[in-house]
């Protein structure tokens, strides 16, 4: 697996998810290492960071209105991650497989 992700960049995706305010969403992260997939949180600011970045191999973001997508797409696309958007949301990859095209949230 690739790295896409560093830890500059995981700090610019939360403190922008955080600023957000009342639109900030729900996250829940997968570790690239032993497959655990978290609970649904909303805490940006201490809880995202709380064990480092190293094993998140993406970050899947909850929407639950047009409203909510738009401000956290144009943040997405302001911190130029990447990731993939779907129907309910949006996933930020940390991790990638090699060979495999990757896009940033625009």
């Amino acid at each position: 697996m690739l790295s896409l992700m560093n830890d500059t960049k995981w700090d610019e995706l939360r403190l922008a998810m955080y600023q957000l305010g009342p639109l900030s969403p729900k996250w829940r992260t997968l570790d690239v290492e032993n497959g655990h997939l978290s609970e649904w949180d909303g805490e940006w600011f201490y809880h995202f960071r709380n064990g480092g970045y190293k094993f998140i191999k993406w970050v899947e973001i909850a929407i639950e209105s047009p409203t909510q997508r738009q401000a956290v797409l144009t943040e997405l696309a302001k911190v130029h991650v990447p990731g993939e958007s779907n129907e309910t949301g949006f996933r930020v990859l940390g991790y990638a497989e090699l060979g495999i095209e990757v896009d940033y949230l625009a």
